[in-house]
């Protein structure tokens, strides 16, 4: 069966569900609308309309592409219901009616637990897909669920088509394995891509990536593809990187199977086509993953710019004066940044400042909104010369705190509710496993010593980086035997915390992947209390691979 994803975010390229229903073959289009923070910003949609909670987008793209997919016999699944898939299976029956199109439409309930975790804006058990599956079994044409895994997507499905059981565990691992490629929509063909500029890739067709598909046959294997003519490229280096994004170690764990990442094989197949085999599948976990997001009070920032000579003494002095200033009401949290953009003898403004920021949390949105603008205002006309801020500040903002937390499997009621309104209670996993470190594999011979030379990471290593609540991972992987033999003894954790500094105090777990010539780095803390809280500069951690990527090594001359 060939699966096809059009969303990778909620917010992601609105055109792209008509073109993937244009551009070729599909039997399912599948959409992945929701994040950990998505899930905050859909609670506090819903404080304001108990009817909303939805992804809106997806109902918008519906109205274009409805018809379109009922002619094609192209079935869609979507996590658009985000807090309240009841309400937009609803409204998508009512487009339907509207529009004229006969479709059944069902949806997936169960996984909201916000009840159940007194103080949190939305607490929701991440479902595994044979919710979606009996949907899909019993002949519904479109599928919204709530929070289930980003997989699921794809594993409800394929054990729908393929008949496949909850035993079935090499198989669905090998589906899980294509819903982690599939999921983030462009970056599995060439988006945030580390080699993006090397020769031999087409950069005018990364202006506009295709989305990618997975042709996926039923003992779990598959090929990564995209439609002819669109787009980017898919190669063992595009997959490589996604399987690696915002992952861990060997064992990935779900609620339908836990994956072992540690046994996929990827090749090329052909131009845009990369084979993935070789998957093992083991029992899930006896717990599911609950994300609790909480508003965790007000935050405010100030950015000062510090222009020309003696950056430091000025952002020393108004560093003073607003700590004077805050000390009749001091914020819970006050961090400072400075972050020396500039350079000598420039030759613009703006390449001769510095950018110092300042930024308050607190309960209280006075203490961070009034006081924290008053205070920076007042210094207008009697700080250090030069003084600007980059915006004006403004009130508090409120920020969210993530958190997970687990339970077990029986206290999660997974509902599939079909378009005659019949309800399918999805029996819970009875086949579980805990889940244990596996052992790690042995390291490849190193090279034998040679020339070396002073160069950055990236010129031999690519990397992909994101977030897992108050945690990063970097997944960091190579193309050429040669270079494993290398990383794999060069790049350790101890020497991750060198080149980040970040990281010195903070866990860092290295994690070796042979068959992917990987490594996956998990920093434990590093984003504080999720995305949310906006703890640091990049608070999903995106770009955190490509810091280290230009970091500088002692390179063997063999591999530049």
């Amino acid at each position: 069966m060939r699966i096809g994803n059009a969303s990778g975010f909620y917010g992601d390229r609105f055109d792209a569900m008509r073109e993937m229903l244009t551009g070729g073959e599909l039997d399912v289009l599948t959409g992945d609308y929701l994040a950990e923070l998505t899930m905050l910003i859909l609670g506090r949609d819903r404080l304001k309309d108990p009817g909303a909670g939805y992804a809106r987008t997806f109902l918008r793209q519906l109205e274009e592409c409805l018809g379109l997919a009922h002619e094609r016999g192209v079935r869609i699944v979507a996590n658009a219901g985000g807090l309240n898939p009841a309400g937009l299976a609803d409204a998508v029956r009512q487009l339907a009616d509207r529009l004229g199109v006969p479709v059944r439409v069902a949806h997936v309930e169960g996984d909201d637990l916000t009840a159940s975790h007194p103080g949190s804006l939305a607490a929701h058990a991440y479902l595994g897909g044979f919710g979606i599956a009996a949907c899909l079994r019993e002949g519904a044409d479109i599928v919204v669920t709530g929070r289930v895994t980003d997989a699921a997507l794809v594993t409800g499905p394929a054990a729908a088509h393929f008949g496949w059981g909850p035993g079935d565990h090499d198989r669905l691992a090998g589906a899980v394995v294509a819903g982690h490629v599939l999921e983030c929509g462009a970056q599995a063909t060439g988006g945030n891509y580390a080699f993006f500029h090397e020769k031999g890739y087409d950069l005018d067709g990364l202006r506009r990536p295709g989305f990618p598909l997975a042709e996926l046959h039923e003992d779990g294997t598959c090929v990564i593809t995209k439609h002819p003519g669109t787009g980017g490229f898919v190669d063992v280096g595009t997959v490589t990187a996604q399987l690696l994004y915002e992952t861990a170690g060997a064992r990935y764990a779900g609620p339908d199977v836990t994956a072992r990442l540690d046994t996929v094989r990827l090749t090329q197949d052909g131009p845009d086509r990369v084979r993935v085999e070789g998957v093992r599948g083991e029992a899930p976990p006896p717990t599911l993953k609950v994300g609790v997001n909480r508003l965790g009070g007000f935050r405010s920032e100030v950015v000062f710019v510090l222009t020309g000579l003696d950056i430091e003494a000025k952002a020393a002095l108004v560093r003073a004066q607003m700590t004077d200033a805050l000390t009749k009401s001091p914020p819970t949290e006050v961090r400072w940044d400075l972050v020396r953009t500039d350079r000598p003898d420039a030759t613009t403004e703006e390449t001769a400042s510095a950018l110092l920021r300042l930024v308050v949390r607190d309960r209280d949105q006075e203490v961070v909104g009034r006081a924290l603008s008053g205070a920076a205002v007042e210094l207008a006309l009697a700080s250090y010369p030069g003084f600007h801020v980059a915006a004006p500040p403004g009130k508090g903002s409120p920020y969210g705190v993530f958190e997970d937390v687990y339970v077990p499997h029986g206290a999660v009621a997974h509902v599939a509710v079909l378009h005659d309104g019949r309800r399918f209670p999805v029996p819970s996993a009875h086949d579980t496993a805990v889940l244990d470190d596996v052992p790690a594999p042995p390291l490849p011979e190193p090279l034998p010593p040679s020339p070396t030379r002073r160069a950055p990471l990236g010129l031999v290593a690519g990397a992909r980086s994101g977030d897992k609540g108050g945690n990063a991972n970097v997944g960091v992987w190579v193309r050429t035997d040669d270079a494993w033999r290398w990383l794999a003894h060069e790049l350790t954790a101890d020497r991750f915390r060198q080149l980040i500094p970040e990281s010195r105090e903070l866990k860092v777990t290295r994690h070796v992947l042979p068959e992917l010539r990987a490594l996956n780095f998990v920093v434990e803390g590093i984003l504080g209390e999720g995305v949310a809280a906006q703890h640091r500069f990049d608070p999903q951690a995106k770009a955190l691979g490509e810091w280290l990527r230009s970091r500088h090594l002692d390179i063997p001359e063999i591999l530049l």
